[in-house]
């Protein structure tokens, strides 16, 4: 996740055009910036994300994205935004680039730059910087500007430290069956004489689908204004840590007197670690007990679980 430091203001550091210039002591490549002209008619092409050529700095090969007209949530202004990316050439699954940079909005006349620190983790999944560089396009194109000088702009980003380090990470795939008669849904029912002798919870009789024993467990006042439903797996029998079944499930509450159930459904993975799914608040107890909806006649209710495995997954 990125995260950033207020914005302050800065003295011009050397380095010309779109050149990245040497400015460590050991020669490291620290700066680069992106002079745009001609910036007035990128700002008429509209909202979009327009790339730097990639260029190498600290190791690793980067490129910097403008959107001339972005916005932010809930603000219709305009601002112009600017962030770091990390190029595909240096993206590798295994490896995180831990990076402290500045993205810098140059104040041609007066040095008085906007100016944005930011922190981020560079990986296979976040490739680019969360948090951008942002000055409003109207501030920016206010005459007489600093910042838009002969109607050109100059961007760029001053690297402070990159570090790499191993990814710490998990991945899992997921394997979904074609539908067939090996994995049709299969149903219980389970039908319950004296609702108001139920423990809580309260479990259904086993039952059996896909080669795993399965019941159901119903808290009739879990929080105390709702009845809660849920699908357990008994027993892993042979399941291996690392893999677990996609379970489709569906879960009602039959109306048994105008066939208006109330039902819940999901697509839900059991593993040895994961062996309970369902909804909590499944239903209110005020409409669960409303004889007009046929859930709760006198004592008796009635609840329905169709379950079928629809396929496995693995983690690595």
């Amino acid at each position: 996740m990125g995260n950033s430091s207020s914005r302050r203001r800065s003295k011009p550091r050397q380095g010309h055009g779109s050149k990245v210039a040497p400015s460590s002591p050991a020669g490291e490549q620290t700066i680069f910036k992106w002079s745009i002209d001609g910036f007035s008619s990128l700002i008429d092409k509209g909202a979009g994300w327009t790339y730097s050529r990639v260029f190498e700095a600290m190791g690793h090969n980067w490129c910097l994205k403008l959107n001339p007209r972005d916005k932010k949530s809930g603000d219709d202004k305009e601002y112009v935004s600017l962030r770091l990316e990390l190029a595909n050439s240096s993206v590798k699954p295994d490896t995180v680039v831990n990076a402290s940079f500045k993205l810098l909005i140059y104040d041609q006349s007066f040095g008085k730059h906007s100016e944005h620190e930011v922190s981020h983790s560079f990986q296979t999944a976040s490739t680019s910087s969360g948090i951008p560089c942002m000055i409003s396009l109207r501030k920016l194109k206010k005459q007489p500007s600093t910042f838009l000088r002969n109607n050109g702009c100059v961007f760029g980003v001053e690297f402070l430290k990159v570090t790499t380090s191993k990814a710490n990470t998990t991945s899992e795939t997921l394997f979904v069956q074609k539908a067939s008669i090996f994995n049709e849904a299969k149903t219980y029912t389970w039908d319950i004489e004296d609702f108001f002798a139920l423990k809580n919870p309260g479990h259904s009789p086993e039952f059996e689908v896909g080669g795993y024993k399965w019941n159901i467990i119903m808290y009739p006042s879990r929080d105390g204004n709702h009845l809660s439903l849920y699908l357990k797996l008994k027993k892993t029998n042979d399941l291996p840590m690392d893999t677990a079944n996609l379970v489709e499930l569906t879960l009602y509450v039959k109306d048994q007197e105008n066939g208006k159930h109330r039902k819940g459904t999901g697509r839900c993975q059991f593993a040895k670690n994961t062996r309970t799914w369902g909804w909590t608040k499944f239903i209110s107890l005020e409409d669960f007990k409303d004889s007009g909806n046929g859930y709760l006649v006198k004592t008796k209710c009635c609840v329905v679980a169709e379950v079928a495995i629809v396929g496995s997954s693995k983690m690595e």
